[in-house]
């Protein structure tokens, strides 16, 4: 049987995950319901954490919110030492409602409006503003470099390169080719011109550069690629304007199991081969060591979280397939419709029983809305506990209300408690912000 973290049989013959029965989470909260594995979140933030000092290296490693952002997570991110990376004045604001330490923080995103920017500048109590802005364009340093001055601050700042690397993953998630809308490109100087601008602003403290590739990449080759790339450009600035940085950020990216068969690097294999690249590059053009951040999102919560689906109904098609209906589907699991994505499901009601009748697991909305067009359940029945893994990382975070869906619950689970860290929305929260003018109200009816 394929288990991940802390998930395993109990004597009832479910699937239990954190000490807690999954048949009664479903039961308790209802469904659909993201279950998260508080052990294995913890379990890979240190991991990430340890692999990295075990190869004797300073490092950031830097939660990359966009995958799960609740107050819950970052509040845990925070206690095991992370630091966190925002993309959104939402995303910076529950880091902050979490007390994520502000010199922790650090905010992407190619597009940050002025508002953003002050909120990033003026961040924290002290208005000491977060550890570092990671800079996309000329025109957001221009604005930010203008906000700083206002605000009598010195922003610490990072500059996110594009080292033209073509990473082997889903085509809409790679963000290190020339073609994208992020960052610097080396390849045509606009990178070297971004450096040579950053010294030049009096508000803005240029610390180092930063690239990311790509997300569920299973193959390290990709990663080291990037650092060479970016260490290569390291040593044309230092032969050139004579500057070392001291931050160096690699991204993140490093795949999870979705499947059985899935076979990403270990953190032990990823820090080692990353750090390996770095030193040999760094000694081939006489570089210092700076200290170096990574932004790992989906490997820390993606295995962690499971999706609890009750089954409706069953259709049955000669010949061709049987579809079981689930009570979600698009609406809190975009990525299959998005990317293709694949998924492991298994019937959480019945896991000491073969899974062995392939069904389609189709969702319930009004789209074609199949979450996984080929899943092995133990004679599925309406009523059972279909159990979804690795759903941690861009579900709930991309959730929506199509067909006025509700979001669904989330549940942190450990130890045999579970407790709610994302309410599921009411049907009166999804209209809660729908208005009808007033004019309408008066109407009698249709004018022709």
């Amino acid at each position: 049987m394929f288990f991940l973290g802390t998930q395993t049989q109990n004597s009832q013959g479910h699937l239990e995950i954190g000490g807690c029965d999954a048949v009664e989470l479903a039961q308790t909260f209802a469904t659909p319901l993201i279950v998260m594995d508080e052990a294995h979140i913890r379990n890979q933030m240190r991991a990430m954490t340890g692999a990295f000092e075990a190869q004797g290296v300073g490092i950031h490693v830097i939660y990359a919110s966009k995958a799960f952002p609740c107050l819950a997570i970052s509040k845990i991110a925070a206690q095991e030492g992370l630091w966190i990376d925002v993309a959104s004045a939402g995303e910076l604001l529950t880091a902050l409602r979490a007390d994520f330490p502000t010199e922790r923080i650090i905010f992407h995103g190619n597009n940050k409006s002025d508002d953003e920017l002050v909120m990033a500048v003026n961040a924290g109590t002290d208005g000491a503003g977060i550890g570092r802005v990671v800079v996309d364009n000329f025109d957001e340093m221009e604005r930010l470099n203008r906000i700083a001055g206002e605000a009598g601050a010195r922003q610490p700042i990072m500059l996110r390169l594009t080292p033209a690397v073509d990473a082997h993953t889903h085509r809409l998630i790679q963000t290190g080719r020339i073609d994208t809308k992020f960052g610097f490109n080396i390849e045509g100087g606009g990178a070297r011109r971004a450096v040579e601008a950053a010294l030049e602003k009096e508000n803005l403290e240029l610390l180092g550069v930063g690239c990311h590739i790509g997300s569920q990449i299973l193959d390290a080759p990709f990663f080291t690629l990037a650092a060479r790339l970016m260490i290569e450009f390291l040593a044309e600035i230092r032969d050139d304007l004579g500057l070392e940085f001291p931050e160096l950020d690699l991204g993140g990216g490093l795949g999870i199991r979705y499947l059985p068969e899935d076979s990403p690097p270990t953190m032990e294999e990823y820090a080692a081969t990353l750090v390996g690249t770095v030193r040999e590059n760094l000694e081939k053009f006489g570089l210092a060591m700076p200290n170096l951040a990574i932004e790992p999102g989906r490997s820390l919560v993606g295995e962690a979280g499971t999706t609890l689906y009750r089954v409706g109904n069953i259709k049955r098609i000669p010949n061709v397939r049987t579809y079981v209906s689930v009570d979600g589907g698009l609406s809190d699991n975009p990525r299959p419709a998005l990317y293709e994505a694949r998924y492991f499901a298994l019937n959480a009601s019945k896991v000491d029983q073969p899974q062995n009748e392939t069904v389609a697991v189709a969702g319930k909305h009004c789209e074609t809305d199949v979450l996984i067009e080929e899943a092995q359940l133990a004679d599925p029945q309406r009523g059972d506990i279909v159990a979804v893994y690795s759903t941690g990382a861009y579900n709930y975070a991309m959730a929506s209300n199509y067909n006025r869906f509700r979001r669904p619950a989330v549940v942190l689970v450990s130890e045999g408690e579970a407790d709610v860290i994302v309410e599921r929305e009411t049907l009166e929260d999804v209209l809660a912000r729908d208005l009808i003018p007033e004019r309408l109200r008066q109407s009698e009816g249709v004018v022709a």
